[in-house]
């Protein structure tokens, strides 16, 4: 079992591979959600240098229409009991549902990434506790379907703060330990274009909540909207320039497709600003 240990916060960037084996994921759905094709990715990630696989089976992009806990539960089964052999990082699970968690973990996952902080499953946050396992909060409002219709703040970051201030505290009173615990301003999730931006301009404010910060810009709409570029594959370059504001802003982890193209940015990035 992976613990968050052997991470040295602050000293340089980690990056968590995404590995859709969704047919419907926003920019590479339907490419690996096969056992055999996921696992030739989650090599290629590996030697591109992602310091975590992250394994989703329910799309979230927006719209992205839900599937039965049996579904998804098959689809990230299937992957792990072929990549957890082989594959020497940890791995985390992008999940909302607790016995999604709870199998992924049996079958050798070692982190849940759930994009509801814990909050579309009452039982996420006491199955994660008597797991032991970290959890990534993020914040959203709404779901998948609807959050794009829950995008007006009086005050954007106080009310991410807030929202993943008492999720920490949830987490805590459910028997989850704080050093296990790794927070995500869900980029793009009930955020407009410009929501998104201003949160990679002061992330460094959510630092006081005492936890590993992880951000998720990658080949997201707010780089096609500033690029005028409509294809998700086209945006690496845009991807580049975020991750590397967000280093400068004080995030640990970037959730990200490009594994290769960013594993040079956070080098360099964590030269200039570490």
């Amino acid at each position: 079992m992976v613990t968050l240990d052997s991470f040295e916060w602050g000293k340089r960037s980690y990056l968590m591979g995404v590995l859709n084996v969704t047919p419907d994921s926003f920019s590479d759905g339907g490419e690996f959600n096969t056992p055999p094709s996921a696992l030739a990715q989650a090599r290629h990630l590996v030697a591109a240098g992602a310091d975590i696989l992250d394994i989703g089976g329910q799309s979230t992009r927006p719209g992205a229409e839900e599937v039965s806990p049996e579904e998804e539960r098959e689809r990230v089964l299937s992957v792990l009991q072929v990549l957890r052999p082989e594959i020497p990082i940890p791995i985390s699970v992008d999940t909302t549902r607790a016995t999604v968690a709870k199998a992924a973990i049996a079958a050798g996952a070692d982190i849940i990434n759930d994009i509801s902080g814990g909050t579309f499953d009452a039982d996420m946050l006491p199955t994660v506790a008597a797991l032991g396992v970290p959890i990534v909060l993020m914040h959203i409002r709404g779901t998948p379907q609807t959050m794009q219709q829950h995008t007006e703040y009086e005050d954007l970051i106080g009310e991410i703060y807030a929202f993943l201030a008492s999720r920490i505290n949830a987490a805590i009173a459910s028997g989850i330990s704080q050093d296990r615990i790794i927070i995500d301003p869900g980029i793009g999730f009930a955020k407009k274009y410009n929501q998104s931006i201003e949160i990679i301009r002061k992330l460094s404010h959510f630092r006081a909540l005492n936890c590993p910060i992880l951000v998720g810009p990658s080949r997201k709409s707010f780089i096609g909207h500033i690029l005028n570029q409509p294809e998700p594959k086209a945006r690496v370059w845009g991807t580049a320039a975020a991750c590397c504001a967000a280093i400068a802003n004080g995030a640990d982890i970037l959730r990200v497709h490009d594994v290769q193209e960013m594993y040079d940015v956070c080098r360099v990035a964590d030269t200039l600003f570490r």
